[in-house]
């Protein structure tokens, strides 16, 4: 990774953008909706495939037997993980059962 300086000793590391993805993801205890962040070129499977051992969910809607809960943020254990989709994927396969 780049990082530079300034004559103050103040350090500047790039930017790294990531794309946001809708999610739905099964676990152990309930289901999650909510967004997952991917870098440049992945996928939620390279996401999954990633060395560590959580995967950051933010905007999330936790559907468990105890109720519902809302948090802007969600570090989720992937040993906990069962199954994880985008969205929209999700959401056309529920159309297609009503029809």
């Amino acid at each position: 990774m780049k990082v530079r300086h300034d004559p103050k000793g103040k350090y500047f590391t790039p930017v790294v953008r990531k794309t946001p993805v809708p999610a739905v993801i099964e676990t152990l205890h309930g289901r999650i909706y909510g967004v997952v962040h991917v870098g440049p070129d992945h996928r939620l499977i390279d996401e999954m495939n990633s060395p560590e051992p959580f995967l950051a969910v933010t905007e999330a809607r936790i559907l468990s037997a105890e109720g519902e809960h809302r948090t802007a943020f969600l570090s989720l254990n992937k040993r906990h993980i069962l199954w994880i989709t985008p969205k929209e994927d999700w959401e056309a396969d529920r159309e297609g059962e009503d029809g």
